[in-house]
């Protein structure tokens, strides 16, 4: 039986399952419920749903996030590209500025959980720093070198709205000639399939200078961009070794490319197919 519990988010994952948001919060509620007097519930304060969850915890509860009310805040969030993130860390009335070296601004989030927890441990903030800067830990948009000179931003493992509008917003902070998406399916989304898909592809045209689309739900980001922005470069492919040539002949030297999609669909053979192990990370 754990002492510490953490939830994160409730997004739209799973909703084909679970039916509602509110259903996936009721089940992740039940850890929370089930931690002992003697534990402690760490929570995300920015997501509502679960900022709620701390009316039904029996412990003590420790929020985290950008809201003034966390135990744990950040403030002053900095992209800085490839170096990672940097802010400033309030705690307990004490201010620490910091550079962790995890890409994008929505890696705030996550390394607020993991202090949370370090210092339930007794660990000291230098400490923690250490562990963050071993390169295990991330283990989700990575850099790595493309054909053609391009470079590949792998966010490969899965996919809902919330965490693409996220990837995207990295790629449209770090330096590029061109910056592309290559996304596929987003599953599991339930009733909220095609807004989940057009939302994103109406965030995409102010990101991204080409977009490559895989499978049937996809399609709908493809034609969402289109409908808005005709000029945008827009390809979809129902197959992989389709999209794999056509990228192979398509990407240039400078590109940044994003390649996401849901976990089943395992664009991780993708980014096998377009990394060069002999090239350099232009980004």
């Amino acid at each position: 039986r754990p002492d510490i519990g953490i939830v994160t988010n409730v997004t739209h994952s799973h909703l084909s399952r679970m039916g509602s948001l509110e259903a996936i919060a009721q089940t992740k509620v039940e850890l929370i419920e089930s931690l002992p007097s003697h534990g402690v519930a760490i929570l995300n304060i920015d997501d509502e749903l679960v900022r709620a969850m701390g009316d039904r915890a029996n412990c003590r509860v420790v929020y985290y996030g950008l809201d003034p009310a966390a135990n744990l805040r950040a403030v002053d969030l900095e992209s800085r590209g490839v170096d990672g993130t940097a802010f400033t860390l309030i705690r307990g009335g004490q201010e620490n500025h910091l550079h962790i070296p995890l890409l994008g601004l929505h890696s705030v989030h996550a390394a607020l959980a993991a202090f949370a927890v370090g210092y339930e441990l007794g660990m000291h903030l230098p400490d923690m720093l250490r562990g963050l800067d071993t390169p295990e830990v991330q283990l989700r948009l990575l850099l790595t070198p493309g054909v053609n000179g391009s470079t590949i931003l792998d966010d490969h493992y899965n996919s809902n709205p919330k965490s693409s509008f996220a990837a995207l917003a990295l790629l449209e902070d770090l330096t590029a000639t061109r910056r592309v998406a290559v996304l596929g399916d987003m599953l599991e989304l339930g009733d909220y399939e095609e807004e989940g898909h057009r939302l994103v592809g109406r965030r995409l045209i102010d990101v991204v200078d080409a977009l490559y689309t895989l499978g049937p739900r996809a399609r709908i980001i493809s034609e969402e961009a289109k409908s808005l922005k005709p000029s945008l470069p827009a390809f979809h492919f129902n197959d992989k070794p389709t999209l794999i040539e056509a990228l192979t002949q398509g990407l240039q030297p400078g590109d940044l490319v994003l390649v996401k999609g849901s976990r089943s669909l395992q664009m991780e053979t993708v980014v096998a197919d377009l990394r060069d192990e002999s090239g350099q990370v232009r980004a």
